[in-house]
């Protein structure tokens, strides 16, 4: 569907001892890259939340495929799987500097009320700046 790229340098402090980037940090890199995919939109999650509108986590799963290193140079493509509803869907690819996927993962938000902490329909506002 809708689509962007961000490219990330590994920096040392994202590796474990044998130079492999650490799992947890991949939740960062998809965090990121989600926010360059609003940005790209003109969505700004600043403003979204000052507006009252929070996008938690509902569920992320993750697939290793292959390490990322110490100063590799990797890409995150962020697609939309879906018209968002109450729930947003990213799906995302990460590559190497081979172009070789080392990583696939999605990950399912929920658009909520900041004040009633209740879901919320995605507001119309921000379905027209994603072409909706």
């Amino acid at each position: 569907m809708k689509k962007s790229l961000s490219s990330f340098k590994v920096r040392y402090a994202e590796t474990d001892q044998m130079g492999v980037v650490h799992h947890a940090n991949y939740a960062l890199y998809l965090e990121a890259a989600r926010l360059d995919w609003l940005n790209q939109f003109g969505i700004s999650y600043k403003k979204m939340e000052e507006e009252g509108i929070f996008l938690p986590v509902y569920e992320l799963s993750s697939k290793y495929i292959k390490s990322a290193f110490f100063d590799d140079e990797i890409t995150v493509e962020t697609s939309l799987r879906e018209k968002p509803g109450v729930k947003i869907i990213f799906d995302y690819t990460i590559y190497n500097n081979l172009q070789e996927i080392i990583h696939e993962a999605n990950i399912t938000l929920v658009f909520m009320d900041a004040k009633t902490k209740r879901p919320i329909k995605c507001p119309d506002a921000i379905l027209k700046a994603m072409g909706f």
